[in-house]
């Protein structure tokens, strides 16, 4: 097949996959219909060994792009490697959005990653600020991830141990990646190293935007353009329904400062930071699992609505 032709065959699968996993438009609304209505599209970015839905019914954002969706805003949900470095999936996330952006006919997006994700967006409004009017990260170890030092100081490399964990690691992602329809490579050694302590201050060198020059305050607002905004937890034992709960409860124990569970308070900040410590724990955030969070915190949907709604009176 001629180069043009597997293009033109590459950007429909893209577009086809693109607009399956956009939101709907608006079917009933009766109060605040445009609370959340952005001026430009909201691009959710999942996180480490995240997905867009699992058998196209479990969503990674539970429930929180329909909500995003009842206020008017136009909601994309992307996919990228589960597991490799942010470099990696940046540069797979900027193709989504670049048919994003094509689909719309809007010139920017408004970027939202969890986790992993947060730094993935950090990525592409780095390289493509071109393409971004906002960056938001959710729980996002901008300073690097204590349980990836914790990992990377005890795994020596090139032994059998990191082998073992490289296969197994890079198996979980393909089977996520298969079970939500996609076939992203992918390197978990290269997505430990990329959250480690070491693997983040590489980064941060050479995407410096929006990151605190102190230990635990905040970043700059407004970079090249796009403005920059962080939020996170620090809840573990949130809900006792949560099958989650325990594990989050075991990695806690690495961190020396409060946490969700997998990403410290400090380590979270990115330009104005909203809140640092909502009793959510790093699933929590994004609303799962099931929606099984505090009855006593702020519904996770409802921290998405009210943060669509700041873009909105933003201009973005």
């Amino acid at each position: 097949m001629r180069d043009w032709m597997r293009s033109a065959v590459a950007g429909v699968v893209v577009s086809a996959f693109l607009l399956a996993t956009a939101v709907p438009a608006q079917a009933w609304c009766w109060w605040n219909c445009n609370y959340t209505k952005t001026k430009y599209p909201i691009v959710l970015s999942h996180g480490l060994a995240g997905f867009d839905e699992l058998f196209g019914v479990f969503e990674y954002w539970f429930g929180i792009p329909n909500a995003l969706d009842d206020g008017g805003a136009t909601v994309f949900v992307t996919e990228v490697s589960q597991l490799n470095s942010t470099e990696a999936r940046g540069e797979q996330l900027i193709d989504q959005i670049e048919q994003i952006t094509a689909i719309t006919g809007k010139a920017k997006v408004n970027l939202i990653g969890h986790s992993h994700g947060g730094l993935d967006v950090r990525y592409v409004a780095s390289v493509r600020p071109d393409l971004v009017a906002s960056v938001t990260s959710v729980g996002s170890p901008h300073k690097g991830a204590e349980l990836a030092d914790f990992l990377r100081d005890n795994v020596e490399e090139g032994s059998f141990t990191e082998t073992v964990l490289s296969f197994l690691g890079e198996l979980l992602g393909t089977v996520l990646g298969l079970l939500s329809g996609t076939t992203n490579p992918q390197d978990a050694i290269a997505a430990l190293d990329s959250l480690s302590s070491a693997g983040m201050a590489t980064f941060n060198a050479q995407h410096p935007q929006g990151v605190p020059t102190s230990s635990c305050g905040s970043g700059s607002s407004s970079v090249n353009g796009v403005r920059y905004y962080s939020w996170s937890g620090t809840g573990v034992l949130t809900n006792i329904f949560d099958i989650s709960d325990p594990a989050l409860g075991l990695t806690s124990l690495v961190y020396s400062e409060s946490n969700d569970g997998l990403v410290g308070r400090c380590s979270s900040h990115l330009g104005s930071v909203i809140r640092d410590n909502y009793f959510h724990n790093h699933l929590d955030e994004v609303n799962q699992i099931l929606g099984f969070v505090s009855i006593f915190e702020s519904n996770p949907k409802s921290v998405f609505r009210s943060h669509a709604n700041r873009l909105k009176n933003a201009g973005l």
